[in-house]
């Protein structure tokens, strides 16, 4: 299955590296959260098949799978590392498929890394970043460690993700921020307050996660949802609201009808369109999600389509919370 679409290429930030406008999301190819592993070759053959297409931002952690999402990277661009700009986040600590929390002592991002590097069987990694800040050890450590990785040749440039407007604003005060990675959609609007403006003021791009908002957004949710469905854990999915929220998503399957799309795609259109310093950063795990998805990058919207969107989806027009509103 080949495309003929060409994705654009934008600077990651003001003063950044050149990257595809479409990053690719690896995380669901490692088991997520004690769920399933899905098939290695075909998640190895969908890296590639998005290299050849021209997506080269390639999105893993060192805590995907206990390290397994790295070394399904390293497998998937051995051979052609230049192809792929390589973005990791570190930090989690997981045990048994629960979260434990973050280390992120200088000793521990410096011991991080060297297995990092192992595993995807590179000298060096474009984009490192924890994978969120606390308060557990002072940001100046943290960014600082990084920034010392950077200037041994280890990592080519900082990135931050899941943080609040003052920490970003410290942290490039610390290193030069070249990329905010944060969970960002029609349903998700709340770092519009305050942490945009501050990536904007300071030159940084967005790579933006979770543009369906956790599947909300593809028009396919349907209430109430399986009993086992880890949805559940977020008040934005239980009862009424979820029956509110899936009422407010029948605009978007109107308008996707119309245009001859997914739902799925007008959410990533719609990041898409926020500007030349914003990335969808899409989940995919079968070749055959990636047509639709290039696809999406596409679609343009009038002037009133866009104002309907915004209007209708504007800030706290869905109710409840999800693990993105901290």
């Amino acid at each position: 299955m080949t495309t003929t679409t060409t994705i654009t290429k934008i600077a990651l930030g003001k003063n950044g590296p050149l990257v595809s406008k479409l990053g690719l999301g690896c995380m669901r190819m490692s088991s997520v959260w004690g769920g399933p592993v899905n098939d290695e070759s075909e998640s190895i053959a969908t890296i590639q098949m998005a290299l050849d297409s021209g997506i080269n931002f390639l999105n893993t952690g060192d805590f995907y799978g206990s390290g397994h999402n790295e070394l399904l990277v390293g497998k998937a661009i051995k051979g052609r590392r230049d192809d792929a700009f390589i973005s990791v986040k570190f930090g989690a600590i997981f045990y048994g498929g629960h979260w434990l929390g973050l280390d992120l002592r200088p000793m521990a991002i410096k011991n991080f890394i060297n297995y990092s590097l192992v595993r995807l069987g590179t000298d060096t990694i474009d984009l490192y970043q924890p994978c969120r800040l606390d308060n557990s050890v002072p940001v100046e450590d943290v960014i600082g460690t990084v920034a010392d990785l950077i200037k041994e040749g280890k990592v080519r440039y900082l990135g931050v993700s899941e943080i609040t407007a003052d920490q970003l604003r410290k942290a490039h005060s610390v290193h030069p921020v070249t990329a905010l990675e944060i969970g960002y959609s029609l349903a998700d609007r709340q770092i519009e307050r305050d942490l945009l403006p501050a990536a904007k003021e300071l030159g940084i791009g967005v790579v933006a996660f979770a543009n369906t908002a956790e599947g909300l957004l593809t028009g396919e949710m349907k209430a109430p949802l399986a009993a086992n469905d880890y949805h559940n854990h977020f008040s934005r999915f239980q009862g009424d609201n979820l029956i509110k929220n899936l009422a407010k998503v029948e605009v978007l399957k109107e308008m996707a009808t119309k245009k001859g799309h997914t739902p799925t795609q007008l959410a990533i259109a719609w990041v898409n369109a926020q500007g030349d310093d914003f990335m969808p950063l899409v989940s995919m795990s079968r070749r055959s999600r990636l047509p639709e998805n290039i696809q999406a990058m596409e679609i343009v919207f009038t002037r009133e389509e866009m104002n309907a969107l915004n209007t209708h989806f504007s800030l706290g027009a869905i109710v409840g919370g999800t693990y993105l509103q901290r």
